[in-house]
């Protein structure tokens, strides 16, 4: 079976490190490089119910989206939520690679999947996002309905600006900022995860359809092409998606 560390190599040849924004941190984050794996756990966060649930199902390594060590640490403590995550993890033999802004950034990572999962086509990247074509174009209300159950994402917030969506711009996770390119490339509606107010105020200016479907619907869509990647590369190991993590608005705690 693979070592964690050659694991790491086979996703650093599909996911790149060098796509990543200059702020970020990826790879091989915590964790025990030639240990063998049977069973890797794939989640967006790598929370205490994570750890806990790869534990309970006898992997030795989670792949996450959001990096388990974010910004440099001075200290490890368990008396801090994020030392107490890392303390845990080592405590219980796991490994953790991390896939964050390279994996939004590669053609076929997180905006691919969210395009795929809303129906877009003809896929163009952006910096940090992407903008399609629907297939068929739709009025709001029944996009919102769509993307409702596409995501399962039960809480969005949007404006109407009174158009039908058909040219459309995405960016999983926090990417409010994308609204302003979108507006230059003549979109009529910008779906993510997150828009500040100042943005909601911007976007409605432009004339935008605005809808913030969640930071987790918009992102989880990548897990599935995770498992698969990993499926191709190694198909005797077990990879498993978290059947714990869900948005926060139904009970998911950081």
């Amino acid at each position: 079976m693979p070592t964690v560390s050659e694991i790491a190599g086979f996703l650093e040849s599909r996911v790149p490190s060098a796509l990543k924004m200059d702020f970020d941190n990826v790879g091989l984050l915590a964790g025990f490089p030639d240990r063998e794996v049977t069973r890797v756990l794939i989640v967006l966060d790598i929370t205490l119910e994570a750890v806990e649930e790869a534990v309970s199902m006898g992997a030795e390594l989670i792949v996450s989206h959001h990096p388990v060590i974010f910004t440099p640490m001075r200290r490890i403590l368990d008396t801090d939520p994020e030392g107490l995550r890392i303390i845990r993890l080592l405590q219980e033999n796991l490994s953790a690679i991390c896939l964050h802004t390279n994996l939004d950034r590669l053609e076929g990572g997180v905006n691919t999947a969210l395009i795929n999962a809303l129906g877009g086509v003809d896929e163009e990247m952006l910096d940090m996002g992407c903008v399609c074509t629907l297939s068929e174009p739709t009025a709001l209300e029944g996009f919102l309905a769509q993307t409702r159950d596409a995501l399962s994402a039960p809480d969005i917030r949007f404006y109407d600006a009174g158009r039908i969506v058909e040219r459309l711009a995405v960016c999983g996770g926090a990417g409010g900022d994308i609204l302003y390119e979108a507006a230059r490339l003549g979109c009529d509606t910008v779906l993510t995860g997150e828009i500040k107010h100042h943005q909601w105020i911007d976007g409605r200016q432009m004339g935008l359809n605005l809808i913030e479907a969640g930071h987790f619907a918009t992102e989880n869509v990548v897990t599935p092409v995770l498992a698969e990647m990993l499926r191709s590369g190694y198909p005797d190991l077990d990879v498993c998606l978290s059947r714990l993590q869900g948005p926060l608005s139904r009970g998911f705690e950081f």
